[in-house]
């Protein structure tokens, strides 16, 4: 080979060298990993009725909880630069605090699910038992104040607190109607509980507590022994209150044996979903919370008409505070950093709020120091056959 040979076959090496150097540069190596371009899921739990007496107090807050859950992840998560979607286990405890607490194990050794939803105080309290040491982060659809008073340190209680209501309410039923009252509650221990505030709080307020029937509104279907026995007892008001469509055949067969007076209702059952079980003109006298499609909130339109859309149906406070909280979890989540450290979630919860999305019928203030909600209580009453002006109750603890 010659000497002017070698001289081309050393510039067109060189030029071949330039031109690899130069298309590596245009096209990078990805410092991004292939698992970071993967949507992991991130499982969050839920025990509630599912069977029974109780499953359409159940679905009402899944429904809220599933609606969450789809425009969580419609939009999208990313948590520490990595893509997440939720995936909500429900399983089924038939409203029977023991076996809530059988389902949260199983959740949490499962599926590892860092939020465990429940819609009842038994299973809440069932649940607080191991939550702290188990490693999540108890979201309570309960409006039992002592779920929130004993010091976990791993609770979230969704609603008011039940303890906004009794004086309000009674003050609004004993000046229509009169000092007598009858009491047919649910056995529940929220039951339970709601009675025994209720009970010194009428008396205070000059009322006399003429009789106290509990029954089962999981079980029973003919309350007219429990309710004949109570109506001996000749009262202006009676304390009814579970379930929404229990408690709508309570009032039902209460108005069929000729009771004329008012009813003072646990804030459990919700009046809008007892005028679909009764005509409205029965209800006449009923004081409770606010139907969610009347309280006056920023986005409420907005989710009601997202809600009847997506479940044919007006929502209930129940899929709304889930839904509501559901997306608080994912923003806390998010701001945590973490995905499985039930402690980090709930400071990032902490830290989200104020909560204000538009997408919400109520903004979410904050947390009291148990892990109480800190939104005000709503009231309404019946009379003559319409919805009268709602009124809101404050809560203390929100200062």
């Amino acid at each position: 080979m010659n000497r002017k040979n070698c001289i081309g076959l050393v510039i067109t090496l060189i030029i071949l060298l330039v031109i690899t150097g130069c298309s590596t540069k245009t096209a990078p190596i990805s410092t991004t990993s292939s698992t970071s371009m993967e949507i992991k899921t991130i499982n969050i739990g839920y025990t509630g009725p599912l069977s029974g007496g109780a499953a359409l107090y159940g679905k009402d807050n899944t429904d809220g909880l599933d609606m969450a859950v789809d425009e969580i992840n419609a939009k999208g998560m990313i948590v520490g630069g990595q893509k997440y979607k939720l995936n909500l286990v429900k399983l089924d405890d038939q409203y029977l605090p023991d076996k809530a607490a059988t389902n949260a194990r199983r959740l949490k050794a499962e599926y590892n699910t860092p939020v465990i939803f429940t819609p009842h105080s038994g299973g809440a309290f069932a649940l607080q038992q191991f939550n702290e040491t188990d490693g999540f982060l108890l979201a309570a659809y309960t409006s039992e104040p002592k779920v929130t008073s004993g010091g976990n340190k791993l609770t979230l209680r969704i609603p008011p607190p039940y303890s906004l209501y009794p004086e309000e309410f009674s003050k609004k039923v004993m000046e229509k109607y009169g000092k007598r009252i009858a009491l047919i509650p649910t056995t529940s221990q929220y039951g339970k509980d709601w009675t025994s505030v209720l009970l010194p709080t009428w008396e205070k307020l000059g009322g006399t507590v003429v009789a106290n029937n509990p029954v089962d509104y999981n079980k029973e279907a003919d309350f007219n022994t429990y309710i004949s026995k109570t109506l001996d007892s000749k009262p202006d008001v009676l304390f009814v209150g579970g379930p929404s469509q229990p408690t709508a055949m309570v009032i039902k067969q209460a108005r069929q044996l000729g009771f004329k007076g008012g009813f003072l209702v646990m804030d459990q059952a919700k009046v809008e979903q007892m005028a679909e079980v009764v005509p409205l003109a029965e209800l006449d006298g009923v004081v409770g919370v606010v139907p969610v499609y009347l309280y006056e909130g920023p986005g409420t339109k907005a989710f009601v008409d997202r809600f009847k859309a997506k479940y044919n149906k007006i929502p209930a406070w129940e899929p709304t505070w889930n839904y509501e909280v559901m997306m608080l979890v994912a923003k806390g989540i998010e701001k945590s950093g973490s995905v499985t450290d039930a402690t980090k979630i709930f400071e990032g919860i902490k830290a989200c709020m104020p909560f204000d999305d538009p997408n919400l019928v109520v903004p979410l203030p904050g947390v009291d120091a148990g892990g109480g909600m800190l939104t005000d209580g709503t009231g309404i009453m019946v009379e003559n056959q319409k919805y009268g002006k709602p009124f809101s109750i404050k809560n203390p603890a929100a200062k």
